[in-house]
């Protein structure tokens, strides 16, 4: 086997208020804070730049999208991994045209833009009505080769579909990444799903044998609609797992948090191809994956 090729990935966790200036400069103090830990990748959450504004259905809110090319904040977190050494990838609200996407820019360490994904699978539900403001992501699942790693990006509602880790794992991914906003349920407070949130998550670092971070908000943010107030209390629950599901950093569901977690790539590599989970996979009999309601294709 090969030497060691070791990568350090972080996740953040932290409130937000509903000041883009404030919530960029927090991330950024944070970005700063763990490549002093030693991080290579660090992994900011979802639609960070302010609340969590779905939780309405606004004409306003839209307002808030910008054009992926020129935008302000991809351009300071470009200089801030060019100066750190670190790769980013960077949550916002994107306009292109006529369209709206929730949206992931990947920075590389020296501050070179890697690309763009955009969130294939969009919620539709009290207080998660993205379906309003993003259309559903054209750029298929995608990977990046950064200077540490070839990774894997998706976004929130993504981190549920089995098929979406797989097919960036496929694809040569050795770490997926998900930036996350998720937390309690405006119409049912009895609700918590923060334990399955991170069981499905660790099903796919485990059935695909990769590292993975999570990164999700805490704090409580009350937007006003059209029927009142709405109010989500954001679990955090932040976490990396290993590449058997097991996890090896986890925040709580109040504090603000830096994670870090080290990987040997090769040693993992080695693991998953002695596990044989690729080698044995059979494409010929998956075809029903293609269909919405499971009808048997020919094959």
């Amino acid at each position: 086997m090969e030497g060691k090729r070791v990568v350090v990935v972080s996740a953040l966790q932290f409130a937000c208020s509903d000041d883009v200036a404030s919530n960029v400069e927090k991330a950024e103090r944070l970005v700063r804070a763990a490549q002093k830990k030693g991080a290579h990748i660090i992994l900011i959450q979802e639609l960070f730049e302010g609340y969590y504004f779905c939780q309405a259905q606004r004409e306003d809110f839209i307002q808030r999208a910008k054009p992926y090319k020129g935008h302000p904040t991809i351009l300071r977190m470009q200089k801030l991994a060019k100066e750190l050494g670190v790769v980013i990838p960077v949550s916002f609200f994107e306009e292109a045209n006529n369209a709206h996407y929730n949206s992931v820019a990947v920075i590389d360490a020296d501050g070179t833009d890697l690309g763009l994904y955009r969130k294939s699978h969009i919620p539709d539900g009290p207080g998660y009505q993205e379906k309003f403001y993003f259309n559903p992501g054209d750029t298929g699942f995608k990977v990046f080769e950064t200077k540490f790693a070839k990774i894997g990006v998706a976004i929130c509602w993504d981190q549920w579909f089995p098929e979406a880790a797989r097919a960036m794992v496929l694809q040569g991914a050795e770490v997926l990444f998900y930036p996350t906003a998720i937390g309690s349920e405006p119409q049912d407070g009895g609700l918590d799903s923060r334990e399955h949130w991170k069981r499905v998550m660790q099903g796919h670092a485990g059935a695909n044998l990769v590292p993975l971070v999570a990164s999700n908000r805490i704090g409580k943010e009350i937007i006003e609609t059209e029927h009142g107030n709405s109010e989500i209390t954001f679990y955090g629950n932040s976490f990396i797992a290993g590449p058997t599901g097991e996890i090896v950093a986890a925040a709580n569901d109040k504090d603000e948090e830096i994670l870090i977690a080290e990987f040997d790539l090769v040693k993992i590599k080695s693991m998953r191809h002695s596990w044989g989970v690729f080698r044995d996979r059979r494409p010929d009999l998956y075809k029903v994956l293609l269909t919405l309601d499971g009808s048997r294709p020919s094959l």
